[in-house]
């Protein structure tokens, strides 16, 4: 295709409808009319010029174009409360149900890392004098020592906060980070099982492991399932990279990551119950089975919301994407 001629050939379209947009509402019925042809041509130009004779100048103007025509053809769409309910009930969960094939193996094979991590200094003394001197062990895992008192060591409202801050981020960037071949979620996962494999390893060594499980259990079984599903969603995400299926790599990355953004937002919120329980449910007197009852509750309605409002929507055709209207214009294919 000859650049100049198509540019010649087509410069006056292309001003006529950036004259119309600059107008604003100020259309008649014609001029409407004629706005949305010049839409729909403009959208074709520019997919020709990026498929047979990319010039990132001319582009650049197209792109912006077609931009501001389809905003003024589709108009913009305020959130509402419905879309926040249809969010919770629908888009949340089926993402969530869609993603199982990732995270329900990375949280069974992390899992199993952190057991072994802990059996393995427990039954290792010269392994526990690496990680701190024995005075500062004992200290660490005696009646009172610095395992049971973090829990109660801040007011209960900041404690939760700084919880929730601190998991959330820990889910962000394994969503956020999963675009880079899902690598640096890998580290993530692996720091969390090491932390918690170091716990049971010390506490087990000092005969008090179930006393560590009864503070762990509560609020761990919540939010380890919320980290281990933002994990898969970024292992999901780094392998659409590598795999985009019958998509084009840049269409399925643009649906994935839209789909991890929405679940950024539901995990805040599952993070903000976990943090909740961890903050007022783990530290309190509660005997140990009724805090540990309470963990479970929460991990077992997490995983009927998923499994049932999740499985049926998904079954419905929901995937977790933003509805239709608010995705970005795909590029037309055909003159």
């Amino acid at each position: 295709m000859d650049l100049d001629v198509f540019v010649t050939a087509h410069h006056p379209e292309w001003d006529r409808l950036d004259q119309l947009l600059r107008r604003g509402r100020r259309l008649t019925g014609a001029e409407a009319d004629e706005l949305v042809a010049l839409y729909q041509r403009t959208s074709t130009h520019l997919s020709h010029i990026q498929s047979s004779a990319p010039d990132p100048q001319l582009t650049a103007r197209l792109t912006q174009l077609v931009a501001r025509a389809r905003a003024t053809v589709t108009g913009t769409r305020r959130a509402s409360w419905r879309d926040a309910a249809r969010f919770l009930t629908a888009g949340f969960p089926a993402a969530v149900y869609r993603a199982r094939r990732w995270w329900i193996p990375a949280a069974l094979l992390s899992t199993a890392l952190a057991a072994i991590i802990g059996w393995w200094i427990g039954t290792h003394p010269e392994v526990q004098s690496s990680i701190a001197a024995p005075e500062t062990l004992r200290d660490m895992t005696r009646p009172g020592g610095e395992y049971e008192t973090y829990y109660s060591s801040h007011p209960a409202a900041s404690f939760a906060a700084q919880v929730w801050t601190n998991n959330a981020q820990a889910a962000a960037m394994c969503l956020v980070l999963g675009a880079f071949l899902g690598l640096p979620v890998v580290w993530v996962l692996f720091s969390n099982m090491l932390n918690l494999g170091v716990g049971i390893g010390l506490m087990s060594s000092a005969g008090r492991l179930d006393t560590f499980l009864g503070l762990v259990l509560p609020h761990g079984l919540l939010e380890l399932t919320a980290v281990f599903v933002a994990a898969g969603t970024g292992l999901r995400l780094g392998w659409t990279v590598i795999d985009p299926g019958p998509r084009t790599r840049r269409d399925a990355l643009a649906e994935e990551g839209r789909a991890a953004l929405g679940m950024a937002i539901g995990l805040a919120l599952v993070l903000f119950v976990s943090g909740l329980i961890e903050a007022f449910v783990t530290p309190s007197g509660l005997p140990t089975w009724a805090r540990i009852t309470i963990g479970i509750a929460a991990e077992l309605a997490f995983l009927v919301y998923v499994y049932v409002l999740g499985g049926r929507a998904v079954r419905e055709g929901e995937t977790g994407d933003v509805d239709e209207p608010d995705r970005s214009a795909a590029q037309p294919t055909a003159a």
